[in-house]
């Protein structure tokens, strides 16, 4: 790690892609184009440019393919690490606990990535140097990108930007926080990205093989500060994982 961001990013590309069916019948969702440039491309690229020098991709559906690919264009400049999913889909906190649990993750903090997020008007490499900042006696555990953008779900954090709950207001579902304290609490959006500090990745490690890293967030709030950093005014976070966003 340097002195103002991590260097190793996780790619969650793991996933079945079934919002984007029937492409991803005959090949992983990180290889569907958008805009004509793979997913995983995209991103790798955009990961090199921000200054990371090495990935880890966690691989499930059509896991050969994908790594044929990335090889094959030499890791976009990126030192590249699998974290092979072929025997069980893990989920998003699942799949960062067994990249830790292999030895690819743990030894610095790492930025963790959907491989079906595309941005503009976020700086990587600003949002890092933000993201494990606080006080001395409260530093960030973790640190998630949201935005105002509208979604079924939210996260809900206090007036400092710390998380304390999440809803799905469709569906009346609250998690972390009993409803009647959720109007006093500002929903956002989460974006994909986020920052696991190296107490994070290990406190990962008792958890089981299959569960989401929002529900690890909230878990650990009592006792550690995850804090969520807006995203910039004029920003835009896309999430190119469903049909409707590529045509």
């Amino acid at each position: 790690m340097t002195a103002d961001r991590p260097v190793t990013a996780m790619i969650l590309a793991a996933g079945l892609g079934t919002r984007l069916k029937p492409l991803t019948d005959t090949m992983p969702k990180a290889l569907v184009p958008y805009e004509g440039v793979p997913m995983i491309q995209r991103l790798m690229t955009g990961l090199r440019k921000a200054g990371f020098v090495r990935a880890v991709i966690n691989v499930h559906h059509f896991a050969d393919m994908l790594e044929d690919f990335v090889r094959s264009h030499d890791g976009f400049g990126l030192d590249v690490a699998f974290s092979d999913e072929r025997d069980l889909l893990r989920d998003t906190g699942g799949g960062i606990r067994h990249a830790v649990m292999s030895g690819l993750l743990g030894e610095e903090p790492v930025l963790v990535h959907n491989v079906d997020i595309i941005t503009s008007g976020i700086d990587l490499r600003s949002f890092c140097r933000q993201a494990l900042q606080g006080s001395e006696t409260a530093p960030a555990t973790a640190s998630l990108l949201v935005s105002g953008r509208t979604s079924s779900r939210y996260l809900l954090t206090d007036s400092e930007g710390i998380l304390r709950g999440w809803t799905y207001p469709e569906k009346g579902l609250f998690k972390g926080i009993a409803p009647e304290a959720a109007a006093a609490l500002q929903p956002c959006a989460f974006s994909g990205i986020h920052i696991l500090s190296t107490a994070a990745l290990q406190l990962l490690r008792p958890w089981p093989e299959t569960f989401s890293i929002i529900d690890f967030y909230l878990s650990i709030t009592s006792a550690h500060t995850v804090r969520c950093v807006k995203a910039p005014a004029g920003a835009a976070i896309t999430d190119i994982g469903k049909l409707t966003q590529l045509r």
